[in-house]
């Protein structure tokens, strides 16, 4: 015979994986310092501002 699964606690343990991997993917957007975001975003000028700088004029 088949293993006997009960549903209501498979269901529960399939919303408690899916809540853990959307902390882990918050945590790592958002538990960050600001310091981090600081230099995450003059990291991201200054490679705007090179691509920028970069680009040809259309003619």
């Amino acid at each position: 015979m088949g293993v006997i699964v009960n549903l209501r606690l498979a269901r529960k343990a399939k919303a408690r994986g899916e809540a853990h991997a959307t902390a882990a993917t918050n945590r790592a957007a958002f538990g960050r310092t600001k310091a981090e975001k600081q230099r995450d975003a003059a990291v991201r000028n200054r490679i705007d501002a090179t691509l920028d700088g970069a680009r040809r004029d259309p003619d």
